[in-house]
């Protein structure tokens, strides 16, 4: 077995957390003697993103906040943000927002105003981007962005007519059934709200986020998925609630997970596993992996070594409990994605200490990948290390295509290029397996589909494959999160019910499927629609799901 290189060892602690990694950590080996594959494709996208999504056009966001003085992209035709509340630089003609098109692999520099840094955001019905919170003069600005074609001038828009009603620093948003999103949360915040709020509705006074608050502040960045049923899972800190929000009640408290606390700033991360047909979209369990030691964040010199557990927990069984498996090596700050395969990536990330400037040491090189259907103690799978480090403020996001998009990385209060861990502006793109070379011959391409998934109603998509088919073909919708700070809201992932293809002539096909059936499933908005053959993908359609 390997040992990775870790850089210069300034410390005694450093020194010995190595040799305990060393017996955890499988480190780079050969390149293709692990599966995936990496790619660079923007050296410098001008900004270290950490807030990335993606939208129904294919471009994706790229957002940092807005008082780390000059970034490394200019302004478009010499516009500059002239900002009087703004502490580092009030004049400023770089951009703290990009716009990346993966077709043409360039950047485009966007507008921001108001400070973003730590803030949250969420994809409406229509495919609107609206971005919530922040610091300073951004703590309770709305914002949007429409997206357009690549050849657009699309642009930020902050609402002059909207505000949100308490400070959201480190809050959470999620789409709701009924088109609204709830904003749950924040730093010294212990509330949620509704955007857009209906007339005469206030902030609500949540008290199980103060109830998981501690000296770490570990409650930051709740975890929040919307279940079958309608209702909020909410985790914070090591405990959760099953909360109905239209009538602000706890209706169950959870199991605390074991180990230690999860959420910002001791940094796991959470996804609800895929809904599927076959259990009528009924059954939903949620997974929780890595995380931080108490007092990793209070005590940086320390260097502890980060939590290796997972967490999985069936939310909708009578007598829930979680089920706790490790992973081959520890991690914190690390994104997990859900892939068309119905697998879970884990990737980016550190092996010690915590979120913050500065706070975390040994990055994670390589990712892992979480096969849910697999039985417990042969569910992980380590892949292909990457040679770049993406710990504090870094993102990964799903592209249509199927790859994983890797920006971000700042350890620093401001934009720094040299250290252990400078800041980090190229834009990576990771391939899973099932994109290799030699799985070719099963990777559809969808060639018709609807614009349109009107819930509960049948729908017809045509495919063609390489070579004949010799199984069913999965149709599987994934929603576009906003990621941010290891944790990516609103994300979800449902596998559709499905008839057997019917031949076509010359290897096309027609399925038959039947879209979720309502919104408490498949919130109203868009989702790219993938084909899956045997666990491999075709690229994805973008559809919009309506009632």
């Amino acid at each position: 077995m390997q040992i990775v290189k870790l850089g210069t060892m300034r410390h005694r602690s450093r020194e010995l957390l190595t040799i305990y990694i060393a017996f955890v950590f499988l480190a780079p080996g050969i390149p293709g003697q692990l599966p995936g594959s990496w790619e660079l494709l923007v050296p410098n996208a001008g900004i270290a993103s950490m807030h990335t999504a993606v939208t129904y056009q294919g471009t994706v966001i790229l957002l940092d906040r807005t008082d780390v003085g000059v970034s490394k992209i200019e302004l478009a035709n010499g516009v500059c943000r002239d900002n009087p509340e703004d502490k580092i630089l009030t004049h400023d003609c770089t951009a703290h927002s990009v716009l990346y098109d993966p077709a043409t692999n360039t950047i485009r520099p966007l507008t921001i105003f108001t400070d973003t840094w730590c803030s949250s955001g969420a994809f409406v019905t229509n495919g609107t981007m609206m971005q919530t919170g922040g610091d300073l003069d951004g703590i309770r600005k709305i914002r949007y962005f429409v997206p357009c074609p690549t050849d657009g001038t699309c642009d930020w828009v902050e609402a002059t007519d909207q505000a949100l009603q308490a400070d959201r620093w480190y809050s959470t948003n999620q789409l709701l059934p009924d088109g609204r999103v709830i904003v749950v949360g924040g730093r010294n915040e212990f509330t949620v709200e509704f955007v857009p709020a209906a007339p005469g509705e206030n902030k609500i006074w949540m008290p199980f986020l103060k109830e998981t608050t501690n000296m770490e502040m570990d409650n930051l960045y709740p975890y929040v998925h919307l279940l079958p049923d309608g209702n909020l899972f909410i985790f914070a800190n090591r405990d959760s609630i099953l909360y109905d929000y239209k009538e602000n009640a706890v209706l169950r408290k959870y199991p605390t997970i074991p180990g230690g606390p999860r959420n910002y700033p001791s940094a796991g991360s959470s996804v609800l596993l895929p809904l599927t047909a076959d259990t009528g979209f009924s059954t939903a369990e949620v997974l929780i992996c890595g995380g931080a030691q108490y007092g990793a964040f209070l005590n940086p010199p320390a260097q502890l070594p980060a939590s290796d557990t997972c967490g999985r927990m069936t939310v909708t069984d009578t007598s829930p409990v979680w089920n706790m498996e490790t992973m081959p090596f520890p991690r914190n700050m690390g994104d997990m994605i859900l892939l068309p395969s119905r697998d879970v990536l884990i990737i980016n990330g550190a092996q010690a200490g915590s979120q913050g400037f500065g706070l975390a040491w040994f990055p994670c090189f390589n990712p892992l990948l979480y096969q849910p259907k697999v039985i417990q103690g042969l569910r992980f799978m380590v892949l292909s290390p990457t040679t770049v480090a993406r710990m504090y403020h870094s993102t990964a996001n799903l592209l249509p295509d199927g790859r994983i998009l890797l920006a971000g990385s700042n350890s620093h209060y401001f934009y720094t290029f040299d250290g252990d861990f400078p800041t980090e502006l190229r834009l990576e793109a990771f391939s899973p397996e099932y994109l290799s070379p030699d799985l070719a011959s099963l990777r559809p391409t969808i060639i018709g589909t609807p614009v349109f998934l009107f819930h509960n109603l049948d729908f017809t998509v045509t495919i063609t494959s390489p070579s004949p088919l010799t199984d069913i073909v999965e149709l599987n919708l994934i929603s576009a999160p906003f990621t941010t700070h290891s944790y990516a809201q609103g994300q979800r992932l449902l596998q559709l019910s499905v008839l057997n293809p019917v031949p076509l002539g010359d290897n096309s096909y027609s399925i038959t499927g039947s879209a979720p059936p309502n919104g408490n499933v498949a919130p109203a908005g868009y989702y790219m629609l993938f084909a899956v053959n045997q666990g491999v993908p075709s690229i994805a359609v973008w559809v919009q799901v309506r009632s």
